[in-house]
């Protein structure tokens, strides 16, 4: 799709619509629905809120479990003592002018793993106004948490924001994916601009921010994206790489491990598509066993 043609896709107004591809009423919408909401420029607020705690029993309980709008977090099947959170889109979302937020406690000795039932899209809304996704996950002493969302794809036209902010305890695990996908199938991408702070022990570990899309400089030159159009990172955190701390390698063109200044590797990669990425993602053998 040429960049004309992509732009004027973006300019045709997106119909909310749930799972089953039907029109969603919107929360905060009144009896016009959608429309009503796209109209108004308001957008949808939705939170959802996730609490592991230690059951008692030598495994993990979810006493708190809730969601809004789009966001509807679902207890799936685990293996052994942790609890698994699935998270399902339950309509269309983040359109512009959406103020989506996952809030997530994982108390100390707890342990969590956190995904997604498909890969969220972000998309224009009516009016061209930004949509934020905001996270924030503690992790206490002695718990563990896998965050592993499916890919976040930049569609045309979008503008989206997108924050995640761990808070870890001094013996706290976490394995945290995050993966970026940037436009759809032969279409342009949209605005992007995501950042990721990981603090340990009221300390920070990780500050990192990216933008991609219409307005960025550079985006796409030789020295960021090369042309490709999906980027990936593995953090993994734990304590026990104090004592015996993982190296520096590169897994090939677009893909390396990276230790930091803490007992955490960072893994990241570049490639043309999403598939390419979770290969090389995974190819770093930073499978635990915890």
């Amino acid at each position: 799709m040429s960049v004309p043609q992509a732009e004027a896709q973006a300019r045709v107004p997106v119909r909310r619509t749930g799972p089953t591809g039907g029109p969603v009423p919107v929360p905060g919408a009144g009896a016009s629905g959608a429309a009503g909401a796209g109209a108004a420029g308001a957008g949808v607020r939705a939170t959802a809120r996730i609490t592991a705690e230690p059951d008692g029993r030598g495994g993990t309980r979810l006493p708190l479990l809730s969601g809004e709008g789009p966001l509807a977090p679902r207890r799936t099947r685990a293996a052994g003592p942790e609890a698994r959170v699935t998270l399902v889109g339950a309509m269309s979302a983040p359109l512009g002018g959406d103020r989506l937020a996952i809030e997530a406690r994982v108390a100390d000795g707890a342990r969590l793993r956190f995904d997604g039932s498909a890969a969220t899209i972000a998309l224009p809304g009516r009016g061209g106004e930004q949509a934020t996704y905001d996270t924030r996950l503690s992790v206490g002493e002695g718990a563990c948490a896998h965050w592993l969302p499916e890919p976040l794809i930049s569609a045309a036209g979008s503008d989206l924001r997108q924050t995640l902010r761990v808070d870890l305890a001094r013996t706290a695990r976490l394995v945290l994916r995050d993966e970026q996908v940037l436009g759809r199938s032969n279409e342009e991408p949209g605005r992007l601009v995501t950042r990721l702070t990981v603090h340990r022990n009221g300390r920070v570990l990780l500050d990192q921010q990216l933008s991609y899309g219409p307005g960025i400089p550079g985006w796409d030159s030789a020295a960021v994206l090369g042309g490709n159009r999906a980027v990936g990172q593995l953090l993994v955190v734990d304590p026990d790489f104090e004592d015996d701390p993982p190296e520096a390698r590169v897994l090939g063109p677009g893909a390396a491990v990276t230790p930091l200044a803490g007992p955490a590797l960072l893994v990241t990669a570049l490639a043309p598509d999403a598939l390419r990425v979770r290969r090389l993602l995974e190819s770093a053998g930073t499978v635990t066993s915890w």
